[in-house]
């Protein structure tokens, strides 16, 4: 019967206790039990959300759910159940930045604009620098992933110098030009936009976008601008250094590659940052036709509110 049932045979042993003592009836319904703990009143439960979205008491800088079940009065499954229902996280934090730049919104819609619209007959590219870049060993050999068990590494690891990535994006294929360098001054900018210069075919015309960055702006820097009519700089706006999209190449190759690498030495570390870099990959521009329309604000403020909305 048990099997037949598809349930255990102290279950079938009771139904039988309950047929022999009440007949069928006993069979149709479960036998009533014991009442559990009554439910949290609205009084208790308007107290916890009130209470994790106030200030908690003493040096403590956020509730923890051990806190508030103590200060309540009710269980920590409690309290972490009304949290879940009610989306509270008071473990978490948000950091923002805002900028004070006068320019934002003509610098926003520029850039974006650039991103959205790519003006034919040129090539727009996202340049910027990923310094102090760690060649770390590690002391011993990580061992492999198997089912039921992640890899490993170990804590400790071996420094073996630091490298600097210059990186120029290509907005229409995502193709990017490469180089690592020593140090990252005027002078190691200016190497590398020679590089983005020859790489470049001949008559295109070439809009960077760049950050605020020291070196980006420094007298002779401007002057090589000066010297080659081509090219045009976008300043991105002060402390909004996310919006420039190679910024999304940086953060792909240091979460697959970087953190998580061991490199013997600084060219080891260099090796693999130019192979994924593809320097030799020369940028291609699009394709010839009218210069489109500049883009609405209306598009401009989507294309921003979805860029700051992702992960890099």
């Amino acid at each position: 019967m048990a099997r037949r049932a598809s349930a255990s045979r102290p279950a079938v042993w009771r139904w039988q206790v309950r047929y022999a003592e009440q007949g069928v009836e006993g069979l149709l319904r479960d036998k009533t039990r014991k009442p559990g703990r009554a439910p949290l009143s609205v009084r208790v439960v308007a107290k916890v959300l009130d209470l994790t979205c106030s200030e908690p008491p003493g040096d403590a800088t956020h509730w923890t759910g051990r806190a508030m079940a103590k200060a309540v009065g009710v269980s920590l499954r409690a309290v972490q159940r009304l949290w879940e229902a009610h989306r509270l996280q008071p473990h978490r934090i948000r950091t923002f930045k805002r900028s004070n730049d006068p320019e934002f919104a003509e610098k926003v819609e520029d850039i974006v604009g650039l991103y959205m619209d790519p003006p034919k007959h040129a090539v727009v590219v996202s340049i910027d620098e990923k310094s102090q870049i760690q060649a770390l060993d590690r002391t011993q050999p990580g061992l492999p992933l198997k089912p039921g068990k992640c890899g490993t590494m170990t804590h400790d690891y071996k420094r073996n110098g630091t490298t600097t990535l210059f990186a120029a994006l290509n907005i229409l294929d995502g193709t990017v030009i490469g180089r690592c360098m020593a140090r990252h001054r005027h002078q190691e900018f200016i190497r590398f936009l020679n590089a983005v210069e020859r790489a470049v075919p001949a008559g295109k015309i070439i809009h960077a976008i760049v950050d605020n960055y020291a070196a980006h702006k420094q007298p002779n820097v401007v002057k090589w601008i000066a010297d080659h009519p081509r090219w045009t700089f976008h300043f991105t706006p002060t402390s909004a250094s996310w919006l420039n999209a190679v910024e999304g190449f940086f953060s792909a190759i240091t979460r697959r590659q970087i953190r998580r690498g061991a490199f013997h030495s600084v060219d080891d570390r260099r090796t693999r940052s130019n192979a994924t870099s593809t320097p030799t990959t020369a940028i291609v521009g699009h394709s010839y036709g009218p210069l489109p329309p500049k883009p609405s604000s209306k598009n401009s403020l989507r294309y921003l509110h979805l860029l700051s909305e992702s992960v890099h």
